[in-house]
């Protein structure tokens, strides 16, 4: 591959992995808050928190990245 179509590439891979951040950031939420609750015995609260909080990161990510993209070249 040519030097000049790899930051095209890195481009491309990072905006391409966006929907993937998302997801594993909301399933992760998801996990903890079941765990959680299955502990403490406070279902549903703390999954439903816990899925706020990987929503949450799942939009700063994505926001991270698009910033990041709309400064380079």
């Amino acid at each position: 591959m040519s030097k000049d179509k790899r930051p095209e590439l890195q481009h491309w891979s990072d905006i391409a992995t966006l929907g993937i951040f998302f997801v594993v950031a909301t399933l992760i939420g998801l996990g903890i808050g079941l765990y959680l609750d299955g502990l403490f015995k406070t279902s549903p609260w703390l999954t439903i928190i816990f899925l706020f909080f990987g929503i949450a990161a799942g939009f700063k990510n994505f926001f991270e990245v698009m910033k990041r993209e709309s400064r380079e070249p």
